[in-house]
Formats: C-alpha cells, structure tokens, sequence
C-alpha cells in the first residue's frame, strides 16, 4: 500500500494526475486525500476518528495524515450539515 492510493490526483493507470514520480512510501509532497479513498461507498463513513484510525493502520503520519484528519472532518460537518465552509481551518479544502 502507498499514499498515492488514497489520493485523488492518483490514475487508474497507476500515474500520478500531476506528473510525479509514484510515491514508494507514506510520503508525498501534494497528496490530496479523498473521502471515496477510503470508504468505497458514503454509507459506510462514520466518524473522523475512523479515518484516522485507517490511516495510521496503513502508516501515514506527518503532513499527510494532517491532511487526512482535515478531511475527515470536513465529511463530517458535511454529513451534519453544518456550513464548514464557514470554519477557518477546513476552508482551504473547499472543493469549488
């Protein structure tokens, strides 16, 4: 398992959307983590802490689980319907 797994910008083809080189670890400079990655279908997203839980399992950490957590919760408000656009550490992950 590599991050390039559980990023967006990765290709069914095994390539990188935005040209870089395949990560061989847990480590990417523009990893850019998707909910879908992570659970196949929406249903199946419980919590935050979930996520968190799968990605340390598969030994993310640093910068990129950062990103993950943020994610994570993100999904979450989204789920609760709360205007997370609104709060001041998530707003850099807007998808418009």
């Amino acid at each position: 398992m590599i991050v390039c797994d559980f990023c967006l910008q990765y290709k069914p083809d095994g390539t990188c959307g935005l040209g870089l080189n395949v990560a061989k670890r847990m480590s990417c400079r523009e990893f850019g983590p998707g909910i879908e990655k992570f659970c196949s279908n929406p249903k199946d997203f419980v919590s935050p802490s979930q996520i968190i839980q799968m990605a340390t399992f598969f030994g993310m950490k640093g910068a990129e689980l950062k990103k993950v957590k943020l994610m994570a919760e993100r999904e979450a408000l989204k789920m609760k319907g709360t205007g997370w656009e609104n709060d001041s550490r998530l707003s850099c992950l807007s998808d418009t």
